[in-house]
């Protein structure tokens, strides 16, 4: 009997550690692979837009969107960008423009560049990095410097929404994505 309680002690001697060893992040659900294009893409604090307004010129000009998540114009001032697509966007501003300034206001809204994505952890030069349309984990990590000689490089994790999620490199990210290599134990 007592052979067997020392042979399940020296068991969780070498298990426990191991089992410690998992890297952080491995059990995570995968990131959500839904495609946003530009129709359907959402608004947030730092997007940079260009506005035409049909027949105003002095109004057709490039905005950013704000750290409120709104866009500052001249003669309609703050028009709410935080959350909304580029034809809700669209319709906001026709209808805010419509209340006395203009009569039937055409709005178009393009996209110049999107926030910014973060990365941070295993890379060469963690920070903050310009997002381009249609990135993945190898992009944002090979912008960022590539890995460090300790970085887990089969998986990543990604903050979107204040949720942590499992990316494998090939998967893509988003504007405001939130990108931490962790470290691998072997």
């Amino acid at each position: 009997m007592p052979s067997t309680v020392r042979m399940i002690l020296a068991a969780l001697v070498i298990m426990l550690p191991l089992a410690a060893c998992s890297s952080q992040g491995s059990n995570l659900p995968l990131l959500d692979q839904t495609r946003t294009d530009e129709s359907t893409y959402r608004m947030g604090p730092g997007d940079k837009l260009h506005v035409v307004v049909a027949g105003a010129d002095d109004l057709t000009a490039d905005y950013v969107v704000g750290d409120n998540g709104a866009v500052s114009m001249p003669l309609i001032g703050d028009v709410k960008a935080n959350g909304l697509t580029r034809g809700q966007l669209e319709h906001e501003m026709e209808a805010k423009l419509g209340q006395g300034y203009l009569k039937n206001p055409k709005v178009s809204v393009a996209i110049l560049s999107y926030r910014p994505f973060y990365i941070y952890g295993e890379v060469t030069k963690p920070g903050e990095y310009p997002y381009a349309a249609g990135m993945r984990v190898t992009s944002a990590v090979a912008t960022a410097g590539g890995y460090t000689y300790r970085a887990q490089e089969s998986y990543v994790v990604v903050t979107r929404d204040g949720k942590d999620h499992r990316a494998l490199p090939n998967m893509l990210i988003r504007p405001d994505d939130v990108i931490r290599v962790p470290e691998r134990y072997f």
